[in-house]
């Protein structure tokens, strides 16, 4: 038998799968930066400030949400891919693994939030 979702867990779905989509967008802008090391540093800087301003905006609005790790990660990240000095190697490869992370821990949220039991009404206390 199929459990009616509360609308607490429909919203936390929608807001999850928001994740996923921003997730999915910076994965495609990672793509993009492999794609062009040797292009002039103009423009790997332009797709690197993309990427930060992406996981930033991520990371300010999950912290408002009970996410556990996923702002620090996010966070982290676009302090790694805006920092000037790193090469554009371990740039990417940091990203690669820091995108994975955050791709198992937005599954499992989904997952935990589509299986999670609807809360039951708060019965009345006699007056």
């Amino acid at each position: 038998m199929v459990e009616k979702q509360s609308p607490n867990q429909i919203r936390r779905i929608e807001e999850l799968q928001g994740y996923v989509r921003t997730v999915d967008h910076v994965k495609k802008l990672v793509a993009e930066l492999e794609s062009n090391r040797a292009a002039k540093p103009k423009i790997i800087d332009g797709i690197c400030g993309n990427i930060a301003r992406e996981l930033s905006h991520m990371r300010q609005r999950a912290l408002t949400s009970n996410l556990g790790t996923l702002p620090d990660i996010a966070g982290s990240l676009a302090i790694v891919v805006g920092r000037a000095g790193t090469g554009i190697n371990m740039k990417i490869r940091a990203l690669a693994d820091g995108m994975n992370s955050l791709t198992m821990q937005l599954d499992q949220s989904l997952k935990m939030a589509h299986e999670a039991k609807p809360e039951k009404p708060a019965e009345k206390e006699p007056s």
